[in-house]
C-alpha cells in the first residue's frame, strides 16, 4: 500500500455483535460576510448538540456516507475537502469509529428539518460551535477543523481501473480496454470523486483505459474530458514527457479550480511530486498508486493544506 493510502471498504450489511459501526459525519461549513460559520444539529432522543454524522449503509463508501448523512440531517448539500479525523467510542456498548471531513455547504433544503432525528439546527462562528458541542470528541474534529484553511481546491490524481493484462493484450496498448472488474470500478469511482468534486475539469490519457476509467464521472457530473499529450505514454520522449506533465500541473493549480487527472502507473508518480513541489510541501516517499485508486491534494492559496490516498479496490 503506498505512504499514507486508505483502503476503503463499501459497506456490506452485515455485522455481528461487537463488530465496529462504521459511520461518517461532517463539519459542514458556510461563509457569511466574510466570516465561517459550522452547522451543528440538535437531536431531539438525546437533547445533545453535534456534528452531523450516521452509520454506513450497504455499498456505500464512507465518503459517500458523509454527503448522504449531512443532506439527511440537515437538508445541506454537501461537497467535501480534507479528511479530519476519525473517533472511537462506545454505543451501546459497541465500538464505534467515526471518519469526518470538512465539507463546504452548496445548497441547503430548509423544509429538511424537523425530520426522525434532528429538530434543530444552527450556523454558528467555530468558537461559539465549539461552546455549544455537547461531546469532547465533536470538539476535537472541530480544532482540527479549524487548524488549516476551509475553503480549499482539490487536484485528484488517478491512476486508471483495471484493464487485464498489457501482455496478454495483442492489440495497440493504446487501445487496452478496461475489463469487467474495471468497468466496475470506473462506476465507483464516479461516486466517490463526486462526494469532493461535483463538476471538476477533466484531463486524461489519451489512452482508452484512462479515458474509460473516468468516462462514469463525467456523466454524472456533467464534466468534459480533455485528452492530454503529455499524459499519454509513447507521445513524447521521456524528458518531454517530464517536462510537459510539470507544465500541465503548474497550470492546474495556478487556476485554482477543482481537476481530475487520469493517468498510468508510468507518469502518475511524476505528476504527484510536480503538484507537491509547486505547492511548496515534501514528496512522497512512495507516490505510485494500485489500479483505480487515488489521492486528492487540497490546496489553498498556492499552499498543500492536507492530502488522502484512497484505494477502493485493493486485496
Amino acid at each position: 500500500m503506498p505512504e499514507g493510502c486508505t483502503r476503503l471498504r463499501p459497506g456490506d450489511g452485515t455485522r455481528e455483535p461487537g463488530d465496529l459501526i462504521r459511520s461518517a459525519g461532517a463539519v459542514t461549513w458556510r461563509r457569511v460576510t466574510g466570516a465561517t460559520e459550522v452547522l451543528l444539529v440538535h437531536r431531539r432522543k438525546y437533547d445533545d448538540w453535534s456534528l452531523p454524522k450516521g452509520k454506513q449503509e450497504p455499498g456505500e463508501y464512507l465518503p459517500e456516507t458523509a454527503v448522504r448523512e449531512v443532506g439527511e440531517e440537515t437538508g445541506s448539500q454537501v461537497l467535501l475537502g480534507r479528511w479530519l479525523d476519525s473517533v472511537r467510542y462506545l454505543a451501546k456498548g459497541a465500538p464505534k469509529q467515526v471518519d469526518y471531513w470538512s465539507a463546504r455547504a452548496v445548497g441547503t433544503d430548509d423544509s429538511a428539518v424537523p425530520n426522525s432525528e434532528v429538530d434543530r439546527l444552527v450556523w454558528l462562528p467555530v468558537a461559539q460551535a465549539r461552546n455549544r458541542l455537547t461531546y469532547p470528541h465533536d470538539t476535537g474534529v472541530l480544532d482540527d477543523f479549524a487548524r488549516r484553511p476551509a475553503d480549499t481546491v482539490p487536484l485528484i490524481v488517478l491512476r486508471h481501473a483495471s484493464a487485464g493484462s498489457k501482455e496478454e493484450w495483442r492489440g495497440d496498448d493504446a487501445e487496452r480496454p478496461l475489463d469487467d472488474r474495471g468497468m466496475a470500478e470506473a462506476r465507483a469511482l464516479a461516486r466517490v470523486l463526486a462526494c469532493s468534486a461535483s463538476a471538476a475539469r477533466v484531463f486524461s490519457s489519451a489512452a482508452r483505459r484512462c479515458m474509460d476509467s473516468v468516462r462514469p464521472y463525467v456523466a454524472l457530473t456533467g464534466s468534459d474530458i480533455k485528452a492530454e499529450d503529455a499524459l499519454t505514454l509513447g507521445s513524447s520522449s521521456v524528458s518531454q514527457t517530464e517536462s510537459g506533465l510539470t507544465q500541465l500541473v503548474r497550470g492546474i493549480l495556478a487556476a485554482a479550480e477543482p481537476t481530475v487527472i487520469c493517468a498510468h502507473r508510468e507518469n502518475v508518480p511524476v505528476l504527484l511530486t510536480a503538484a507537491l513541489e509547486a505547492l511548496g510541501a515534501w514528496p512522497l516517499r512512495d507516490p505510485t498508486l494500485p489500479k483505480g485508486a487515488f489521492r486528492v491534494l487540497h490546496a489553498a492559496a498556492g499552499t498543500l493544506t492536507g492530502t488522502e490516498c484512497y484505494d477502493l479496490f485493493g486485496a
